[in-house]
């Protein structure tokens, strides 16, 4: 109960706030060409100079090399220099955020140099893809399938992994997945378009397969604690590994070697590669997956017979969940398969429906902003420009001077986004008085828009940022990474306790449980992003409380449907938590960005409520924490009665209810149905112990109850 989510939690929030709260440009490739090779050697120098440790410039021959080099992303940007002319390539299509960062390294070194700057984007992204997440999501789902499934199925129905049975399994699954990804990605999001449905569809179904064969081969070394290794693999060390959400040239350099080999950078590469740049350089990527499934596979079936050859009469698997919906074991065998499956691909249909559709095409909605002038005339009049030439994208209130104060407090409270402060005699520049901390890409926005309206009027835009980010939390994913973990923590012990140790059920044992439980994991939490990550400068106690009320208060939520629908209580937590909570969260990702719906939801969930908490605590001295902690407290007291009226209408199970005892073959004919089944095959000796009566038998959901070797579930 306590170690499974102590690992589980620890290493996903240590692995991405580590690397991913401050992120550094580090070596990023930038090639340089001009039309002549003095002015290009002399840039090259310039440019090394200015930045020595964050860019790798190197000169070419040609304009076009230089191009290309960007466009086949082995360069993250080129200079042209013609005369005073600067040209910057970038690829939009190879990441917003890595294109955004070599042009603010680049730009000052050329406005320095007395050039004159343009730009050019050799990949931009399509309009159905504007943020350039499509493929992230895409990969991410893709790798939640590839594990997912053997999160279960060592524990529930060992039987199948049997190796002339799993394989043709993991195919037919593969194939499967790949379907949903288009139809969803495809015809319902339209993020896909139908040019690319048999590249997308291939790609999907060898990651999935690929995934799953690695994992095949974990499982056989490892059993149920294989989906660790699985997700340290494919997601720890995966995501920072991928050059996705953030560039890899901003990661540890080791994170630059494991992109060469690792699933995900392979899939998230290939599908970049498909969507965005016409399938330049997929070979190789998909070279990496169908390797990795051939080496797991062979390595399975090795595996199988070594095993086979010392154990002829078998190797027995515990049968330690007896049904993911908490009940009895069904006796046909179809509707415990049928579990086994709804499940993952019910996430994956979640991951790709809510997180995909609320960030593939990020644009702002109704973000409110304050129009100050020196009358209120002059201000509804700039209004009425803007509205013109905007649409709906802002929510524009006029003030006028005399109300900076409150237009200050209006963005300090978060009220407001931003307030654009019009020229006047005493300050003759655009002003907008903005925060950061607030909401980062709302920030973003803000500024940049309000950029573009100072320069149509030939002016510029000075920013008051009230609450910039500190460098230890550059991009604003600190509050979400320490909700996450508070929101994961909660749902966890609930349950794996009801599964490794079921007879912490009843209330009475398992609210003191739970209440220890989560003033640890606050406490533990607090480590990883203080004096571990150093994201944290202080607020120990503040961000311990809150986090133990989060723990317990999800627990409870947790609870309601773990006592209804057992493991399957994972989709609708899962589901409330994380897939409809991130994108309302306004984290790093603003809640005007995503479709109007989210943002009614920011004021009910509680992963909002859990960043917008940490935020309050980290950047605005605790000024909205009580409201949110009401937040996350109404939902663990509500969920608390729920449990209450759950529990008088029906008894608590404190064991698993593996059925009726079978009638099988004994002991010493080979392993007993639902006792035991065998891991590998071998040979024709060890075959012969695992009959078709067993399998019969098994399918009758005939299991031998036996104490379970270990926290298997």
């Amino acid at each position: 109960m306590f170690i499974m989510p102590l690992i589980m939690v620890g290493m996903m929030v240590t692995g991405y706030m580590g690397t991913m709260h401050s992120p550094t440009a580090n070596d990023m490739p930038v090639v340089v060409a001009g039309s002549s090779a003095s002015a290009a050697d002399s840039f090259v120098d310039a440019l090394s100079d200015a930045m020595p440790d964050a860019l790798d410039v190197e000169s070419v021959d040609s304009v076009s090399d230089a191009r290309d080099r960007v466009f086949n992303r082995e360069a993250v940007a080129a200079v042209v220099i013609q005369g005073d002319t600067a040209t910057l390539y970038t690829a939009s299509g190879a990441g917003m955020t890595q294109a955004t960062k070599v042009t603010s390294l680049v730009e000052p070194t050329i406005l320095a140099q007395g050039l004159t700057l343009t730009t050019k984007d050799v990949a931009p992204l399509p309009d159905n893809d504007a943020s350039g997440l499509g493929a992230m999501f895409l990969t991410t789902a893709l790798v939640m399938a590839g594990y997912l499934p053997f999160s279960m199925l060592r524990t529930n129905s060992p039987e199948l992994l049997k190796f002339r049975r799993i394989v043709p399994i993991l195919a037919g699954w593969a194939a499967a997945i790949a379907s949903l990804v288009w139809v969803v990605t495809g015809p319902i999001l339209g993020v896909v378009s139908s040019d690319h449905y048999l590249a997308v569809v291939a790609v999907a179904g060898l990651g999935v397969f690929a995934i799953s064969c690695v994992q095949l081969f974990i499982t056989r070394l490892l059993g149920s604690f294989g989906v660790i290794v699985g997700i340290f693999l494919l997601m720890v060390l995966g995501m920072p590994a991928s050059n996705m959400s953030m560039s890899m040239y901003t990661m540890p350099a080791f994170y630059r070697f494991l992109h060469g080999f690792l699933a995900m950078p392979a899939i998230g590469e290939s599908m970049r590669s498909v969507l965005y740049f016409g399938g330049t350089n997929l070979t190789g990527h998909l070279l990496v997956l169908a390797v990795g499934a051939v080496a797991g596979l062979t390595a399975t079936a090795i595996w199988d017979a070594t095993r086979g050859r010392r154990h002829p009469e078998g190797v027995p698997m515990d049968v330690n969940v007896a049904s993911l919906h908490g009940g009895r074991r069904p006796k046909k065998a179809f509707w415990r398969y049928f579990s086994l499956a709804i499940f993952p691909l019910t996430m994956v249909a979640m991951m790709l429906t809510c997180m995909l559709g609320a960030m593939h095409q990020p644009a702002p909605r109704d973000m409110p902003v304050a129009v100050v002038g020196a009358t209120t005339e002059q201000a509804e009049q700039t209004i009425g420009g803007l509205e013109k030439n905007m649409g709906d994208m802002f929510e524009f209130t006029p003030y006028t001077t005399d109300d900076t104060d409150e237009v200050h407090d209006l963005v300090e409270g978060r009220d407001l986004v931003a307030a654009l402060v019009l020229p006047s005699q005493t300050s003759p520049e655009f002003t907008l008085v903005a925060n950061q901390a607030g909401s980062p890409s709302a920030y973003q926005m803000a500024v940049r828009v309000f950029t573009q309206v100072a320069e149509g009027q030939q002016m510029s835009l000075q920013v008051d940022d009230i609450a910039p980010l500190p460098d230890r939390d550059s991009q604003g994913i600190v509050t979400m990474y320490l909700a996450m973990g508070w929101m994961l923590a909660g749902f966890m012990v609930v349950v794996v306790g009801a599964n490794a140790a079921p007879a912490t059920r009843p209330l009475r044992k398992m609210l003191p449980i739970t209440a220890v439980y989560s003033m640890f994991m606050a406490a533990v939490l607090w480590l990883i992003a203080a004096p571990i990550t150093g994201s944290v400068d202080g607020h120990f106690w503040q961000l311990w409380g809150t986090g133990a009320v989060a723990i317990f208060c999800v627990a409870m939520f947790a609870m309601v449907f773990e006592r209804l629908i057992g493991m399957l209580a994972i989709i609708p937590v899962v589901g409330t938590l994380m897939f409809l909570g991130v994108p309302s969260a306004n984290g790093p990702f603003s809640m005007y960005l995503a479709p109007e719906w989210f943002r009614t939801l920011h004021d009910f969930l509680p992963m909002p409520a859990a960043v917008e908490a940490a935020r309050s605590i980290l950047y605005f001295d605790s000024d909205v924490l009580a409201h949110h902690l009401q937040v996350l407290g109404l939902w663990g007291l509500l969920s608390l009665a729920v449990v209450f009226i759950i529990d008088a209408l029906k008894s608590v199970r404190t064991e698993h209810d593996f059925g009726e005892l079978a009638t099988g073959p004994k002991a010493d004919d080979g392993p007993t149905a639902g006792e035991a089944t065998p891991e590998v095959e071998g040979e024709p000796a060890f075959e012969n112990q695992f009959t078709l009566e067993d399998e019969l038998v098994l399918e009758q959901g005939a299991v031998q109850q036996r104490e379970p070797a270990g926290a298997g579930s």
